[in-house]
Parts: structure tokens; sequence; C-alpha cells
């Protein structure tokens, strides 16, 4: 029987650069790969090397996304309330 956690389990590149960087590199090879000027060869390649770069992104969100919490004081106790997406949602930068 395959559990849940189980069938959810993405392979996610360890990559030793931050996320800034992996975007920053992501986007060059989507220039790259715009320009036209690549051989079909080359632009596997470079897909194959995008592909890698937004799995490891989407993995660096998604462990942001769980440590952002708000820590909410209720009854003497501090509970943990996830951060509140809706703020984004409206297309706003800030949530004033």
């Amino acid at each position: 029987m395959v559990t849940k956690k189980e069938t959810n389990k993405e392979e996610v590149p360890e990559l030793k650069i931050s996320f800034e960087k992996a975007l920053e590199k992501l986007e060059h090879i989507v220039d790259e790969m715009e320009s036209g000027r690549m051989s079909l060869e080359d632009m596997i390649t470079r897909f194959e090397e995008g592909q890698k770069l937004i799995k490891f992104c989407g993995a660096k969100l998604n462990e942001v996304e769980r440590k952002i919490e708000i820590l909410v004081k209720k009854n003497g106790k501090t509970e943990a309330e996830p951060f509140d997406d809706s703020i984004v949602e409206d297309g706003k930068d800030e949530p004033f």
C-alpha cells in the first residue's frame, strides 16, 4: 500500500546556490531559449537545467511558506497560525 506521503515525493535537486542565484540562472536560460539562436540539442540541455532550477526554487518557496507563521497569544499560550496569503492574492505588494 502506497501512502499519500510516498506518492508526493519529488526529487528536488540539491543545489549549492541561493534562491536568488537560481532564479537569476533560470531567467538567463529563458532569455537564451527565447533568442532562437540555440541548436535543438542545446535547447534540450538548457530545458533540463531549467527544470531542475524550477524544482529547486519551488521547494525553497514551499519551505519558506511553511516557516512563515504568525505567533499569536491566545489564553496565555503561544499558538502558531498559518500565514494569511489573502494579503498577496489581491495583487498588492503591501498588506496596507
